[in-house]
């Protein structure tokens, strides 16, 4: 955080809420989260930071679809919930807590103590079992990416692997299988992402879902032509579904051709500014992608989190609107997944 920001810029970044819906944790040796290290997100830069709750996600990488490699991703994503959840201690002076209800989150909030929402990115991580899903949610996967960069037994990518044999479509959207996970992330109460899913997926699991599905970790095509970011029909999908765009910090999908130390916080706010337009700010919210590929010039790091509500401030977006960007309108989703699961 920059100490010479204004400070009553700081002191309403401290009254907030502040949840980062997508983060990445080092697998399968990271450094431990409760020391100031190298990664971009630790529990000491998210203190300095003033970043109340993040959502730490076990990440699979796709690969070929045999049964050998769908029971090895499923035991990663195992394997990395049960680490995120290690997470839930107190070591020297920090305190953190596993939070898998949005009023745990608020509590934590309330307590002073970090707020670990665990999710899983990638549905590779189920192969074709449905059964697994249940497992997940039981280790406190909050949301699962249908996909990653390749198309899975779910649903296309908006980034087909063609090391893997990927046609541009193979499902030409949501698979039947697709769909009836769906159902059942419904039925336990976790989240639809559809960032990295086609865009005929994505509008498809928009429709199929019983709750407001998400995108966590994307940002706006119409100011930079990426196949990782939305477009307006997609926008205004998620909007007529009542879901969320989470804007993120990966400076690929913020500015065409630009190294990160070329991209702004002033860049980051533009592509909300764009989506507040469109959608409405009901419908908008802040992730960073960190130890994931985020990371740009004035955010580097969780420490550096203060300059988003500082610039969001200057652009005239008032305390109500930055607590619903900064994780007010991501406790919402939780919510009502909470009250539609069976």
């Amino acid at each position: 955080m920059n100490d010479a920001l204004p400070a009553d810029g700081l002191s309403l970044h401290r009254t907030l809420l502040t949840l980062d819906s997508h983060i990445d944790i080092p697998w399968p040796n990271g450094p431990d989260p409760f020391r100031d290290g190298t990664r971009r997100v630790d529990l000491p830069k998210m203190l300095r930071g003033g970043v109340s709750a993040g959502c730490f996600v076990a990440f699979v990488p796709q690969a070929a679809r045999t049964p050998e490699n769908e029971a090895a991703a499923f035991a990663r994503a195992v394997a990395m919930l049960e680490a995120i959840a290690a997470m839930g201690r107190t070591e020297g002076g920090i305190a953190a807590r596993v939070t898998p209800t949005a009023a745990e989150v608020v509590a934590a909030r309330r307590d002073g103590v970090l707020a670990i929402i665990p999710a899983v990115e990638n549905g590779f991580a189920i192969g074709r079992d449905l059964t697994r899903l249940a497992r997940l949610r039981a280790l406190g996967a909050r949301y699962l990416t249908l996909t990653h960069n390749g198309h899975n037994a779910l649903a296309d990518s908006c980034n087909p692997r063609r090391d893997l044999r990927d046609a541009d479509a193979e499902h030409d959207g949501l698979s039947p299988f697709g769909v009836q996970a769906i159902a059942e992330l419904n039925r336990l109460g976790m989240l639809v992402d559809v960032a990295h899913v086609s865009k005929p997926g994505m509008l498809q699991a928009a429709a199929a879902s019983r709750t407001p599905v998400l995108s966590t970790h994307s940002c706006i095509r119409a100011l930079c032509n990426h196949s990782r970011n939305l477009d307006d029909e997609q926008l205004d999908a998620l909007r007529a579904v009542g879901g969320v765009a989470q804007i993120t910090a990966v400076s690929a999908f913020l500015k065409p051709h630009a190294r990160p130390d070329a991209v702004t916080v002033a860049d980051f706010v533009d592509h909300i500014d764009y989506a507040v337009r469109r959608i409405g700010v009901e419908h908008v919210g802040i992730s960073s992608d960190f130890d994931g590929g985020g990371g740009f010039a004035g955010w580097h790091d969780a420490s550096d989190s203060a300059n988003l509500t500082i610039e969001l401030a200057s652009r005239g977006y008032d305390r109500a609107a930055i607590a619903l960007l900064w994780g007010g309108n991501f406790l919402r989703l939780l919510r009502i997944a909470e009250e539609k699961a069976a």
